[in-house]
This record gives structure tokens, sequence and C-alpha cells, in this order.
């Protein structure tokens, strides 16, 4: 190779690597538009199902999706209108029965020594744990860093709100414009392939719409149960705690338990010297948890994504790895979509050779 070749060759090997790295850090810019929009289809997806089948029951297409986007606004509207006064409300009286907890003593002694004879010792000195923290604040650097962390945290939250209006309005017009999305996408696959493609395409998003349907619904039935059982057993704020448990029930594998365990902490800090209410909703959780690892979840998963249950784990944790919470919420689908790839593309083309 002479020089003025090996040059060229390195010219050009030098313009991929630049290329690549304006390109990873346009994705890495965008990441969170890039989130919103992934997260709007993946709802999207969700929703076609239900638009189909209204269409199936002789609906008008127009007609239908008209009905699924103002269920959508109509649950997003109600959820602000009726739920968030009760769970503020809620909250600002679980807020002062915590309050009232830690002032009803003379001093911080006795309250150190009533919270230590709770805890054993071997498992939290809690004078330690306070002179700790009261070194820790005492730090005037530390400060600065909580008043920063503080205006990050209300950012954060804006910018959570401004996320979920977003995603809300990007997800009402993917619904709209699903099927002429899905037919432009068609439209660039070779005609010879095209059909193959389409039956490909349309098990991979009938796949992840069971999916997100199920997980809905299962995340549905865990707050209404907790709501009624909380308030049966005569637990304190059961709205509050059964929005926690719905919300910790999106999250595949480990939500359930982890929103249960939140929620029997909880009650028992709501009054320590009456642990028999705790007790009373950790053994429903303990039912319920078992009834929706062992015949919810499977029936789901079976019914909706067909994927083994090894694969599941690995697939959780690894989105979850990636890409936070959401990763590992859409990581199953995804999982289910490369099977369905493998099965009907890959084997075939082996057997085939």
């Amino acid at each position: 190779m002479t020089i003025n070749g090996a040059f060229r060759l390195g010219l050009l090997g030098g313009l991929g690597v630049l290329t690549a790295l304006l390109i990873g850090n346009a994705i890495a810019t965008l990441a969170t538009v890039i989130t919103y929009v992934g997260f709007a289809l993946f709802i999207a997806l969700g929703l076609d199902p239900i638009v189909r089948r209204l269409v199936e029951l002789k609906f008008p297409r127009p007609l239908a999706i008209t009905v699924v986007v103002l269920s959508v606004l109509g649950l997003f509207a109600g959820f602000v209108l009726a739920l968030i006064p009760v769970i503020v409300e809620q909250m600002t009286n679980l807020y002062k029965t915590i309050l009232e907890f830690l002032t009803s003593y003379n001093s911080l002694g006795e309250l150190v020594s009533a919270i230590q004879s709770i805890i054993p010792i071997e498992a939290l000195d809690v004078q330690k744990t306070l002179d700790t923290i009261v070194a820790f604040l005492s730090d005037p650097a530390n400060l600065a860093n909580i008043g920063g962390g503080v205006l990050s945290v209300s950012a954060g939250f804006a910018s959570g709100v401004i996320g979920a209006l977003l995603t809300l309005m990007l997800t009402i017009y993917l619904v709209i414009s699903l099927p002429a999305i899905k037919q432009s996408s068609y439209s660039l696959v070779p005609a010879s392939k095209r059909k193959e493609f389409i039956g490909i395409a349309e098990q991979v998003v009938d796949a992840v719409g069971k999916y997100v349907v199920g997980q809905g619904t299962q995340g549905l039935a865990n707050g209404v149960l907790s709501f009624v059982a909380m308030t049966l057993i005569g637990a304190e704020y059961p709205a509050l705690f059964a929005l926690i448990a719905f919300v910790f029930s999106l999250l595949p594998l480990v939500g359930t338990v982890t929103g249960s365990i939140i929620i029997i902490a909880t009650q028992w800090l709501v009054d320590p010297s009456d642990p028999s209410t705790a007790m009373w909703v950790a053994a429903y959780y303990l039912v319920y948890t078992q009834i929706e690892a062992y015949v919810i979840g499977p029936f789901i998963m079976n019914r909706a994504v067909k994927v083994p249950g090894v694969l599941v784990i690995i697939a959780a944790l690894a989105g979850g790895a990636l890409m936070g919470v959401l990763g590992a919420i859409v990581a199953i689908p995804i999982a289910a979509s490369v099977l369905i790839i493998i099965r009907q593309v890959m084997i075939p083309a082996q057997e085939l050779r």
C-alpha cells in the first residue's frame, strides 16, 4: 500500500469514528425525547388492540379511536380531579401522624430509646446513626449540596409533569396515526418480502399490545384489591397505598413485592405501638403475591407474550440495567418480539440451508 493510499484509508477511518461519535452524542442529547416517544408508542400499541376490538364490533374506526382517546383523557382527568386531592389529604395526615409520633416524647433521648427498644441494636445503632446525621448536617458544604439537591428534585418533578403531558399527547397522536405509520413502514420493504414482513410485524405489534393491556390489568387489579383489603382491615390511608400498589405492579418481577414492603413498613410506622394492622396487611400481601406470581403473572405472560420464565427474568434485569424503570417495563415485549423473529425468520432460514 502506498503512502497516499494509507493516508486515505486513515482519513476515512477517522471520519467514520468522528461520525459515530457525533451520532452517539446526538442520541445522548435526545435521550429524553426518545424516551417520551418510545413510551408513547409503547402505550399506543397497548391501546391499538382495544381500537381493533371495537372495529370488530362494527364501530367505525374514527368512532372507535374517539372512544378510546376520550376514555384515556377521562381516566387522566379523573385521576387528577378525584384521586390527587384524596392522596394529598392522606399524605398530609400521614405527615402529621409521623410528626406527632416524633414529638410525643419529652426529649430526644426518650425518642431514641423508644425506637431502639423496637429495633435491635445489632441491626441498627440509632444513637450512632443520629450522631452521624447531625455531623453531616453540621457541615455547611453538605447543606449546600442538600439545597442543590432540593432544587434538582423540584426541577425533576416539573420535568416529570411536563413529560407526562407530552407522553399523553404523543400517545393520542400515535393511536390515531398508527395504521398510516405502519403502512408507510411496510412500503419501505421490498414487495417480494413485504407479505412475510407484515405478518411478522403484526405479530410483534399484537404481542406488545397484549402485554401492555395485561400488565395494566394486573396493576389495576392490585390497586383495587389493595384498596378493598386495607379498607376492610381498617388500615390507614387506603387510597394512597392503593395508588402505590398500582404503580409498583406495573414493574415486572419485583414491582409488587417492592410496593408491598413499602406499604407494610409505612403502616407499621404510622402506629408502631400496635403492629397488628401492619401484620394483617403483610398477611394479605403474602397471599396476594403468591396468587400473582403463580396465577396472574404466568397467565399474562403465556397468553400475551409467550416468553419462557427464565427469559422474562433475564430481559427484565437487562432492561433495568440499561434504561432503568422504563427499560424493565419494555424489555419483556422486546424479548417476545425477538423470539418471534428468531422462530419465524432465523430458524426457517437455517432449515433451508
